[in-house]
């Protein structure tokens, strides 16, 4: 494939050739027609988000959304829960207690008392189900269901459940829109036929646990393993890279502990930190972990935050910029479906930022340019490189300008168009 007039950083406007996957020429313009014109467009690095949930963002085609933007209040609520058919399950995602209050089946049996309702909490850690629900899943005797709140049980809870229609396609169109050409799904407890199920996606895939991807360690302060704990579960998995899940001050100071004892490895990786207090960012640089944070939490639950975060914690929320700057390597995923799934949204976030950590714009996108295995190297479009590729409408400097999905054109996998043809 010849893709001709497009702006490539470090070249000017040149002509792209592709070939086995590959970037194999990229020289001055030449008269006569390619099979892409990019008519002075910005061809980059496609964009690789590296923490997203990808069966439960397939999920949401089944699901209705009842979160603080969604629902809006306890009516709101009410009246997403009753929009179906009398009887069928509802699959509710996304809810904050902002909402409504704390949910437990009661609660629920006075919003929808006719249908089986279930409801996840915003981050996705928490299931309320109703008692229509626990009647028909069977778990409405000996105790089981108790007040229909379930922490960390989608594992169990699936079988009892309908099954609900993944559609894997539609992520990976709209996915395609925004220049993605690559995911890291992170789930904690993927199944060895995950990859199968995703493979619909015409992305690249990294899926934790599997393979040689990180292994993911999922922590909760209620179940916290203790610092040596920790470090001898790392260290029954290496050589091989870990993926550790830090939303709290104390799990961060815990995982720290135990990469200390345990010995970092390439690829080793602090998901969210959420909380990172600034004592702590010279261990996490001489540890050489890599963060991988979202940085658009700060602006999307901004309003919760303020009331749920203990105080102490405030100034120390998804760093960005003060991280960067203190050498500790860096990367951004969307955490859809718990965060919004468009990356230029995320990269608008990274550079609005207030309290000092905001971004300039071209370190906002490297956010998502980084390598799948190594998420803190950004890629730059060389010959030799892989074709996973975004073609622009406009050249870099506007584009960094807009940040917006809608400068996207088209999207190339191993030289491939993912997008639908003009």
């Amino acid at each position: 494939m010849l893709i001709t007039d497009v702006e490539v950083e470090g070249y000017g406007r040149v002509d792209v050739r592709l070939g086995g996957g590959r970037v194999v020429g990229i020289g001055r313009r030449r008269a006569g027609r390619g099979d892409v014109d990019g008519r002075g467009g910005a061809l980059l690095v496609g964009l690789h988000d590296h923490h997203v949930h990808l069966g439960a963002l397939a999920a949401e085609a089944a699901s209705v959304r009842v979160g603080p933007a969604e629902a809006g209040d306890r009516d709101g609520l009410v009246g997403a829960l009753r929009s179906g058919p009398p009887g069928e399950w509802v699959r509710a995602v996304g809810y904050h207690e902002s909402v409504a209050g704390e949910l437990d089946r009661w609660v629920l049996d006075g919003f929808a008392p006719d249908r089986p309702v279930r409801v996840q909490h915003r981050s996705g850690a928490l299931w309320m189900w109703n008692s229509a629900a626990l009647r028909a899943a069977g778990l409405d005797g000996g105790g089981d269901g108790g007040d229909g709140r379930f922490w960390r049980e989608d594992e169990r809870l699936r079988e009892f459940t309908p099954p609900v229609r993944l559609d894997l396609r539609g992520v990976g169109s709209r996915a395609a829109a925004y220049g993605i050409t690559g995911f890291t799904n992170a789930d904690p407890h993927p199944g060895q036929d995950l990859p199968e199920l995703l493979s619909v996606l015409p992305q690249r895939l990294v899926v934790m646990g599997i393979g040689g991807a990180p292994v993911k360690f999922l922590l909760d302060d209620a179940t916290l393993p203790t610092p040596g704990e920790l470090a001898a579960s790392v260290a029954a998995v290496r050589p091989r890279p870990v993926a550790v899940h830090c939303v709290t001050r104390v799990q961060l100071l815990v995982t720290l502990l135990a990469l200390e004892e345990a010995g970092p490895v390439a690829g080793d990786r602090i998901e969210h930190g959420s909380v990172i207090p600034a004592e702590t960012m010279p261990w996490l640089a001489r540890l050489g972990v890599t963060v991988v944070t979202q940085p658009h939490f700060p602006v999307e639950r901004g309003r919760e935050y303020a009331t749920d975060v203990d105080p102490d914690d405030q100034a120390h929320l998804y760093r960005c910029r003060s991280l960067a700057e203190a050498g500790i390597p860096l990367a951004a995923g969307t955490d859809a479906p718990y965060g919004s799934a468009d990356p230029w949204a995320v990269m608008r976030a990274a550079v609005e930022r207030s309290g000092g950590e905001a971004v300039d714009r071209r370190s906002a996108l490297d956010l998502f340019a980084g390598e799948p295995q190594h998420p803190s190297h950004a890629r730059r479009l060389t010959v030799g490189a892989v074709a996973d590729l975004c073609l622009l409408h406009v050249p870099l400097k506007e584009a960094l300008d807009l940040m917006s999905a809608d400068v996207v054109r088209a999207t190339f996998v191993g030289g491939r168009r993912i997008t639908p043809t003009e």
